[in-house]
């Protein structure tokens, strides 16, 4: 099966949580008016698109609609769709080398399953990996990361349970450096409850990486999962007001009804979708493509171009 194939299989909640409503109004629509914008922007509130995407995708549909003197509901919401492909489709940024990457999130989101199945994928590509638990306060949380690594095959530097997770990436560093690597995955504390100590920790990551490995292009990558709906919005928030978030990896996207969410975070951070995550499967976190999900999400086929 193609990855689209299981993309669109694993949205199946999301679908019948926002599209086959959706699909229902088109049907019962006579008039496109006052009352179908209402129904339809409730519809996309409650999957989670939140207010200010909804809002900006609404006014934008109504201009179109106007427009193109369109009056067909069908044909509302194919320009729908490719509104919401505009939202979301923002370029990843070339990925330049050698990289590190703070992977950052609260804990359960899935960050250490994540960052092994980027490990797994970089390699994939012929790129060298290295791993860094920065995680040097969740108990065992560099016993599994640990287990990613033998998983993947790649190295990884960790030290004990409460050592300074700065002091982790020092070394992870010289090593990556000595060993010509491509790519460091760097685990970090999600006690997103402390926000100032988080904050004042991941400065101080940043702050050596910058002084000890200045060649490589650093990104602070937010996991977020996607079933934890609006409050993976407030995450989102509260990260970016503790590091300079560069992009965003979705997972748990097979286990919401609500795929919405994926445009509320986008409206909110206004950063790229870097990957998302559909399954448990090694190969089922994939790059995103914005015209890919917004197919799947509407359970319709693969289309090319515009």
């Amino acid at each position: 099966m193609g990855f689209f194939s299981r993309l669109k299989e694993s949205l199946t909640k999301a679908r019948g949580g926002m599209t086959q409503r959706v699909d229902e109004l088109v049907r019962e629509t006579r008039k496109i008016d006052d009352d179908f914008y209402d129904e339809l922007e409730d519809i996309l509130i409650l999957s989670d698109c939140g207010v200010k995407a909804t809002t900006r995708m609404i006014d934008e549909l109504k201009e179109r609609v106007h427009r193109d003197r369109i009056t067909d509901a069908a044909d509302a919401r194919n320009v729908l769709k490719q509104i919401m492909v505009e939202e979301m489709d923002i370029p990843r940024p070339p990925l330049k080398w050698p990289m590190v990457m703070l992977i950052v999130g609260v804990n359960g989101v899935g960050k250490t399953t994540t960052i092994g199945k980027l490990a797994l994928r970089f390699q994939a590509i012929g790129r060298t990996v290295m791993l860094a638990a920065g995680d040097t306060f969740r108990a065992a949380a560099s016993e599994q990361l640990t287990v990613w690594a033998q998983r993947a095959r790649v190295p990884i530097v960790k030290h004990e349970e409460g050592a300074d997770p700065a002091a982790v990436v020092y070394d992870a560093i010289q090593s990556a450096k000595a060993n010509g690597a491509d790519l460091l995955l760097v685990d970090t504390a999600g006690r997103l409850h402390n926000k100032k100590n988080l904050m004042d920790e991941l400065e101080k990551i940043r702050r050596v990486v910058e002084r000890d490995f200045p060649e490589a292009d650093m990104r602070c990558i937010l996991v977020l999962d996607a079933t934890t709906g609006q409050n993976g919005l407030a995450q989102a928030r509260a990260f970016k007001e503790v590091c300079e978030v560069g992009g965003i990896i979705l997972t748990k996207l097979d286990g919401t009804a609500k795929g919405g969410i994926a445009l509320a975070i986008r409206q909110e951070l206004a950063v790229p979708v870097w990957y998302i995550g559909v399954g448990e499967g090694i190969d089922d976190l994939q790059p995103f493509e914005a015209r890919s999900f917004i197919n799947a999400l509407f359970g319709d086929e693969e289309q090319q171009g515009g």
